[in-house]
């Protein structure tokens, strides 16, 4: 069994509650970045010791949270002494639309963690792409370079959508079991 973390900022909470369904399927340890940008004490070593960190954040004006960018930018400390190589990552993005510019915020996760050497891990799921889909199934908004959520700016924490949060679940799941293959 490998060792996940899924370390994220939420903003109201959507990003707060996508984490916690990625991280039940991967069986893995939330670790929260706080208002300020920054982690608990011992994240740090958490994440060190991690075999997959998993990535989270709201995408906010087409990229990824401040607090998120301020975590990104602290971890050039592990990524100086390469403590973070071949590590497996994977990252998840949530915003108020369907598009909402995601893509962009999911190639910066993937690039944060090629920067570090790390493994990313994709999706892995056919979109629902067809009449008959609707939100309640997985990978309805189609993604495939991580996991994408939409939370409608006027919904609460409990009606994200299941088919994401079925997804998010689904996500967690592939990324520790690909570090368990690789961790042998």
């Amino acid at each position: 069994m490998s060792k996940t973390i899924v370390v994220y900022h939420s903003g109201y909470g959507h990003t707060q509650r996508v984490a916690e369904v990625v991280a039940a399927g991967a069986g893995g340890e939330l670790l929260a970045i706080d208002a300020e940008g920054n982690l608990p004490e011992g994240g740090w070593d958490k994440l060190a010791a991690a075999d997959a960190i998993i990535f989270g954040t709201p995408t906010y004006m087409g990229g990824p949270s401040w607090q998120f960018k301020k975590f990104a930018d602290a971890s050039s400390k592990p990524w100086y002494g390469r403590a973070w190589q071949d590590k497996v990552f994977g990252g998840f993005t949530n915003s108020a639309s369907p598009v909402g510019d995601k893509g962009a915020t999911l190639i910066s996760l993937q690039t944060l963690a090629s920067q570090h050497g790390g493994i990313w891990v994709s999706l892995g799921l056919l979109p629902s792409n067809k009449k008959e889909s609707t939100r309640l199934d997985v990978n309805s908004l189609g993604g495939s370079v991580g996991l994408l959520v939409q939370s409608p700016s006027d919904a609460s924490v409990e009606e994200i959508p299941q088919g994401d949060l079925d997804t998010a679940k689904l996500y967690g799941q592939r990324v520790a079991a690909i570090a368990a293959k690789l961790r042998g």
